[in-house]
């Protein structure tokens, strides 16, 4: 039976339901929008460049024997991988959860009910957020984006995320999103344990178009709700603006007829 199995964020990163974010609060809704290219159509990632998938080089018992003895000298944080009798290998990866739209998870309470409940609740994802997964060499891509979602109890498609893989090469930065069929644990092998060299990334997809089915009717209002309240801000500040203004030149006349 495939293993996989997830660890608690890394201490640098607050736990999403503690973090989390009412979309009704006005600077949270309002910040990511305005820092955000496009939060709610498409990233625009222009750090990154595209990489050519690479072929899959199938390995002998004997070879993943040794890549795998090689990879845990390597290893500097005990995230070691190890070989079982029958040919499948276990170990870890980190994903980094770089998420421009909210997410919506059920509460506890509301497992197992229908979905788009009350208890369902849409906030940010904290940015920086680092997951560690234990996987074996069995696991597919969609596994491990179905196991993410689940672990946090998120109501949302998996259909919405991709699993990218980021490779640092020539002072370069290539990413690469990944097949649902690849198996993220034989790339990790293949690379070496240094993150710098390879990393693993949950986005949304980045498709020209927003898959606007993939989203729930309460997630499509608290859109609406967004860009409502950004509307009423910057209408605000600009009221505000012309108002600093008016005063200024109703100071100056006031000053030019003044008596003596």
């Amino acid at each position: 039976m495939n293993q996989l199995h997830l660890n608690r964020p890394r201490a640098e990163s607050r736990s999403p339901r503690a973090s989390a974010v009412q979309l009704t609060s006005r600077s949270c809704a309002i910040s990511h929008l305005q820092n955000a290219q496009a939060p709610l159509f498409q990233r625009a990632d222009f750090g990154d460049v595209q990489k050519e998938r690479e072929p899959h080089v199938y390995l002998s018992k004997e070879e993943v024997k040794e890549k795998i003895q090689s990879y845990n000298s390597s290893v500097t944080d005990k995230l070691k991988m190890t070989l079982n009798a029958n040919g499948i290998y276990t170990g870890f990866i980190k994903v980094q959860m770089e998420l421009c739209r909210p997410i919506t998870v059920q509460s506890s309470q509301s497992q197992g009910r229908c979905a788009h409940s009350n208890n369902e609740t849409a906030f940010y994802l904290p940015d920086g957020c680092v997951n560690t997964l234990h996987i074996s060499s069995t696991n597919t891509v969609r596994e491990v984006i179905e196991a993410l979602l689940k672990k946090f109890f998120v109501a949302d498609n998996p259909a919405k995320f991709a699993l990218y893989k980021r490779c640092h090469k020539e002072d370069q930065v290539y990413t690469c999103k990944l097949s649902d069929r690849e198996h993220p644990l034989y790339l990790r092998l293949v690379a070496g344990p240094r993150t710098e060299m390879l990393s693993f990334v949950l986005r949304e997809h980045e498709t020209g178009e927003v898959m606007w089915e993939a989203f729930s009717i309460p997630e499509l209002q608290n859109f609406l709700r967004i860009l409502d309240k950004e509307e009423n801000d910057q209408l605000q500040i600009l009221k505000n603006r012309y108002a600093a203004y008016r005063g200024k030149l109703e100071e100056a006349l006031r000053g030019v007829f003044k008596p003596g």
